[in-house]
């Protein structure tokens, strides 16, 4: 059918034709190419440390949580104090995992925002202080140090078998809370060429943007190597052109034609589509069979003077409900916004629709990607 819309387009043949010349135009959109494509080697990159915060009321790691009493330990030895780690109590301490982000050009001295998790049994970081932390990157290198009170967004009160919770009292946040100890920034300098990586792999996206940038500097100097990646031949070797030259590249503006997809969370029944995703002509039968089953107890009596014994017995019944199927008919071309509607008007629920999405997908007549999360 693609082909047949397709031929019907080009030639502007009726009215059926022009709908669908303008359902394929309403699909390009203009964007600047800094929203659809990176350069490659300028990224984040994952840090993570272990450590302690201390200075809970009482909310700290239990007794039984020994790598907290080990850590603490290993700190105190450090500081020239020794301590049995038998005799230590932990109420006031809590083991964590600190997380952060390093962000690409970063310099020493910089400050970065780090997240703090509690890995043992503590109930809450609340006024909550986190010691010095090294924080590594997957190569074993530290690039960074932690150290600072936490900001708590939930708290708990009360004891275990009466008690409020509010929000997840067991991750705090340190705004600024890293410096930045090693350079890890990315030298422009001598770069003979450059990368651009687009972020949805898209050969029609490529060309448009390889053709935007030969356009600008009026020579073919970006080349388009597959669907995700733009070769770009630096032609000055300074650090300060290779920037001015990315910055005047992230600037232009090109025509993206998006792909047609739907989401589906089938665990929460949630369907998120665009407005471009389109359905071939398609019929649909649906309907419910539910069986429940329910168990009562009832108590049986032994006869008068009976040796027998009072029992409780459970008496279980089955009801088997078979719905008569309901039925939906789309046109050749229906979006699935008209679906949607139309199976809300039968009654079907969110996950009925995520059923019948899939089903309509494996026919051959969903025009879009379906993602199941």
């Amino acid at each position: 059918m693609v082909w047949f819309r397709s031929a019907l387009c080009g030639l502007l043949l009726g009215s059926i034709a022009g709908h669908h010349c303008l359902a394929v135009d309403s699909e390009v959109h203009k964007v600047l190419i800094r929203d659809v494509a990176t350069v490659e080697g300028v990224r984040d990159n994952s840090l993570i440390g272990y450590g302690l915060v201390v200075g809970l009321k009482g909310t700290g790691d239990r007794q039984q949580t020994f790598f907290t009493v080990q850590t603490l330990a290993s700190i105190l030895a450090r500081m020239g104090v020794q301590i049995p780690a038998a005799s230590v109590r932990v109420n006031n301490v809590a083991a964590v995992f600190v997380t952060a982000s390093l962000p690409p050009f970063s310099r020493p001295g910089m400050h970065l925002d780090v997240e703090v998790s509690s890995s043992g049994d503590a109930r809450s970081l609340e006024g909550g202080l986190l010691l010095l932390t090294p924080l590594y990157a997957a190569d074993g290198q530290v690039f960074a140090a932690a150290q600072g009170p936490l900001v708590v967004g939930g708290y708990t009160a009360g004891t275990a078998s009466n008690s409020k919770q509010v929000n997840h009292p067991t991750v705090g946040r340190i705004p600024g809370g890293a410096l930045v100890e090693r350079d890890s920034a990315l030298s422009l300098a001598g770069l003979p060429h450059l990368s651009l990586l687009l972020n949805e792999a898209s050969f029609s996206t490529a060309e448009e943007v390889a053709s935007a940038i030969n356009r600008e500097y009026s020579s073919p100097i970006a080349t388009v190597t597959d669907s995700r990646r733009i070769e770009i031949r630096a032609q000055a070797s300074a650090a300060d052109a290779v920037s001015a030259l990315l910055a005047r590249i992230e600037n232009l503006e090109v025509e993206v034609r998006r792909r047609a997809k739907v989401v589906v969370n089938e665990r929460t029944g949630t369907v998120v589509l665009g407005k471009d995703v389109h359905l071939g002509a398609v019929s649909i039968l649906h309907g419910n069979f539910s069986v429940a089953v329910t168990t009562g107890l009832s108590v049986s009596q032994p006869n008068p003077l009976g040796a027998g014994q009072t029992q409780v017995v459970p008496r279980t019944k089955v009801n088997a409900v078979d719905a008569p199927a309901r039925s939906v008919e789309l046109d050749e071309g229906a979006s699935v916004e008209q679906l949607v509607t139309r199976l809300q008007a039968i009654g079907a629920t969110a996950r009925d629709v995520v059923s019948i999405l899939q089903a309509i997908k494996a026919a051959g007549a969903l025009e879009a990607d379906l993602e199941v999360i």
